[in-house]
């Protein structure tokens, strides 16, 4: 039952913690560097997600051609570069792991 009760009180505190910036809004003024910054946050909280899960698959480092996701993540940044579409970024990366896996 502790299990849960912990599961509830992280669900309040992501909560709290997202609606005191909804709530601040138009109370409270940032300062022009902390506004750039957070153009910024989305792509470093994707990168902590993505990268450890291409360059160690299975829990240690793997940088080699057999790692398929290493190679499909490659492919994914390679086409995502040329084309700029999500679409096709998915498209390919899910096609090149599905072939090197």
């Amino acid at each position: 039952m502790n299990v849960w009760w912990l599961m509830v009180l992280c669900g309040v505190l992501t909560f709290a913690i997202r609606l005191s910036f909804i709530a601040a809004e138009g109370k409270v003024t940032f300062p022009p560097g902390f506004r750039r910054l957070l153009a910024f946050v989305p792509v470093a909280a994707l990168t902590a997600l993505v990268i450890p899960e291409l360059l160690m698959p299975q829990g240690t480092w793997w940088l080699a051609w057999e790692n398929a996701r290493l190679v499909a993540g490659l492919a994914a940044i390679v086409i995502a570069a040329v084309t700029r579409s999500v679409l096709w970024t998915l498209i390919g990366g899910f096609a090149v792991l599905m072939v090197c896996a």
